[in-house]
């Protein structure tokens, strides 16, 4: 390439960034705007395929169709027919910042602070890329694709993703061929046999994220069943440990299905996976079905028990006395009696919870539905449903906590047990199945349901 040559009557080449293979990247002058600009090269060589063009042109289009913050925004595209160039460029905004990989290469180590800034900002993007319609997937995210700018107070720097040469919709993937591209190291099994999703993303990252900390390319870490072994030469935390090795994980069935779902537990550490055994309890009469497409739990009324006949006798003598108290205070003289029938609302309403509960338990069910769109929680008595039904878009859900029996202690120091709980968070939305004196009878039948939304969720169980 002439040195300050002009491309497309108004590109003026500074400087080439890289080459390889029939590609070129080349630093740039807007003779227009006067701006600096990235113009990526793709000439007819003698090795030139047609599937580099493709490839070039799904690039062209899909940053043509973005608009984010932190990816290079499309400018141009053109054909170059010069007297030392045929080909195709693209021309897009150039991001004054250096590479992961040459922070790497000039010795900087990373904090995991650090690195869970960088892990925080890539996946947002990475949430942005896989939300679109269809999914846009990167395929070749690795350290030489992630600018790093320069440190902000105290912020890692801004990050950013660039090089979409690899890209991919889902929808291009289900009806067009497949091309295996990507770069080794950082490519999950699936993507070597053809096939990406945007898991394979996540597992691109995570090996990325490994390079960060171990100062070693992944592709020279020994493995084991496919699987990337760094822990005996990273220095860092259980918690990011255990996250890397989910996002690395080989089998597509037990690495994070989506960026939200890594983000949600790289935010919250606190979190611990765990695994619950167990089958379903003999006579048990919850009633599970499954189906690729739907779950659906029914917990039937719980039937009398001892306990409920002191629960009984003290809402009788309770909704009696209240009563008792009603009638006196309205047959007193008017207005002076509203005061006191208004004063034993809130007793009635007491009063109806604890009838409400003996009938609920006797003739109540619940039932937890979830479908391809969404979860949804709904109470009945005798068969009607008898409060709102809440519901949540089944992509929302991100976590199964199992939180197991245990003690409190209040403020004078008594110990109070506490029944185990499972909670299932769709978002900001909770919903929760706990064992009590209600339709749930033991931590048995709570665990065999954990286990069974885990494995159909394909969500880890926390605690």
């Amino acid at each position: 390439m002439i040195s300050k040559e002009i491309l497309g009557n108004r590109y003026e080449v500074q400087q080439q960034l890289g080459k390889k293979s029939g590609r070129r990247t080349l630093l740039a002058t807007d003779l227009v705007t006067g701006k600096s600009v990235i113009v990526k090269l793709l000439a007819f060589s003698s090795d030139f395929e047609w599937d580099d063009l493709k490839l070039f042109e799904r690039e062209a289009q899909t940053l043509k169709s973005l608009s984010h913050p932190y990816i290079p925004v499309y400018l141009d595209y053109f054909q170059v027919n010069s007297p030392t160039y045929q080909g195709f460029a693209l021309v897009q905004t150039y991001i004054p910042a250096q590479t992961l990989e040459q922070f790497l290469q000039a010795g900087r180590k990373f904090t995991e602070i650090e690195i869970k800034e960088i892990a925080k900002a890539v996946l947002e993007i990475l949430i942005y890329l896989h939300n679109l319609n269809p999914p846009t997937i990167h395929r070749d995210l690795k350290p030489s694709n992630i600018l790093l700018g320069e440190r902000s107070g105290n912020s890692v720097g801004s990050v950013y993703l660039v090089d979409f040469g690899s890209v991919q919709t889902v929808l291009a993937a289900e009806i067009g061929t497949r091309t295996i591209v990507g770069t080794y190291g950082y490519m999950p099994q699936e993507q070597f046999g053809g096939r990406t999703v945007p898991a394979s993303d996540l597992y691109s990252l995570g090996a990325t994220l490994i390079y960060l900390v171990t100062g070693i390319n992944p592709a020279d870490l020994p493995q084991k069943d496919f699987r990337i072994q760094f822990e005996q030469v990273a220095n860092i935390s259980p918690s990011l440990t255990n996250w890397l090795k989910r996002m690395i994980e080989p089998d597509l069935e037990k690495r994070f299905s989506t960026a939200i779902q890594a983000l949600t537990a790289l935010e919250q550490p606190e979190y611990t996976e765990i695994t619950l055994t167990g089958d379903k309890p003999a006579g048990s009469k919850i009633k599970l079905t499954k189906t690729e497409d739907i779950l659906e739990v029914i917990i039937p009324p719980a039937g009398f028990q001892a306990s409920m006949v002191f629960l009984s006798l003290f809402a009788i003598s309770w909704n009696s006395f209240i009563l008792f108290w009603t009638i006196g205070a309205l047959a007193a003289p008017f207005p002076m009696n509203l005061p006191f029938a208004l004063f034993s609302l809130p007793f009635w309403g007491v009063g109806f919870s604890m009838i409400y509960g003996l009938f609920f338990s006797l003739f109540g069910s619940i039932q937890l539905f979830i479908d391809t769109q969404e979860i949804s929680f709904i109470h009945k008595l005798w068969g009607f449903k008898i409060c709102r039904t809440r519901s949540a878009p089944k992509d929302s859900i991100t976590k199964l906590v199992y939180i197991p029996k245990h003690l409190t202690k209040d403020s004078d120091g008594d110990k109070t047990q506490v029944p185990a709980k499972l909670e299932i968070w769709a978002g900001v939305t909770k919903f929760s199945l706990d064992v009590n004196a209600g339709l749930i009878k033991s931590e048995a039948e709570l665990e065999w349901l954990t286990n069974e939304l885990s494995d159909w969720l394909n969500i880890e169980i926390t605690s």
